[in-house]
């Protein structure tokens, strides 16, 4: 049994490092159709090494035996979500070709909502799948903004660290992290995040169409944020409120006796 299971863990992390070797095989054919500068190189590789150590770390911890076809999705959508982020670095060198960075981010877009269906009906739907599903949402989102902001503004970036200000608010505020109901308007609001950037980095339409279109990104965010940040913090108080309730009602009850 022991050798099966570590026969189970290389053939994991195996796959977490042929995902990297494809990333670094992306890079390498990115660099070669547009003479990406060292800007992009460095951010490229960068990604991938971080990508592959921390899922294979979190695999290791999460004690996976198999990596599973919705994590082979994802796995592939990083990859791609890698070569944005390296035509994003080097294109404050020298702009990026648009049809391969609309390309490449398209896809990544798209294939966002395959790996959740995949899961779902091969039965493999895990924690960490979706987390790791949810990182390279948010990742790719951050760098979107990034590149939208070098035409906009620095402001265009509250969209991409919404997420990571809402995490580091958690740190300080526990009650953030409790689980939140089933919405669909969250959903809708995440997805069109990443389809309204890309509009706006495609610069197909005029400038301030391409801001106005950004704004609507910012304000639906911030209204989806708003609102289940006020959805946990009246459940927190609620449930404070509850033992206050039962201890008071038990002092009246020893009193009355």
């Amino acid at each position: 049994m022991a050798l099966n299971n570590t026969y189970d863990a290389r053939l994991v992390q195996q796959e977490t490092a042929v995902g990297a070797g494809v990333q670094i095989l992306l890079l390498a054919l990115i660099g070669t159709a547009i003479g990406m500068g060292p800007a992009g190189w460095a951010t490229g590789l960068a990604f991938a090494i971080a990508t592959w150590a921390v899922l294979s770390r979190a695999l290791h911890r999460a004690g996976s035996r198999t990596f599973g076809p919705a994590n082979r999705v994802t796995l592939g959508r990083a990859t791609l979500v890698g070569g944005v982020t390296a035509l994003v670095a080097d294109s404050f060198q020298d702009s990026p070709p648009v049809s391969l960075f609309v390309g490449l981010t398209a896809v990544a877009l798209i294939l966002d909502g395959v790996d959740g269906k995949v899961a779902r009906r091969t039965g493999t739907s895990t924690a960490l799948g979706a987390r790791f599903d949810m990182e390279v949402d948010a990742f790719l989102i951050l760098v979107l903004s990034v590149y939208v902001s070098t035409a906009m503004g620095p402001w265009v970036l509250l969209i991409g660290a919404m997420r990571y200000a809402f995490v580091a608010a958690a740190r300080v505020w526990p009650w953030l992290t409790a689980p939140l109901p089933p919405s669909t308007a969250r959903k809708t609001v995440a997805a069109l995040q990443g389809m309204l950037l890309l509009v706006a980095a495609s610069a197909y339409l005029p400038h301030v169409v391409n801001v106005g279109v950004v704004a609507l990104a910012l304000g639906l965010l911030v209204w989806s944020f708003g609102r289940d940040v006020l959805w946990l913090f009246r459940a927190h108080r609620a449930t404070r409120a509850v033992p206050v309730t039962v201890e008071r009602r038990a002092r009246r009850e020893l009193v009355a006796s």
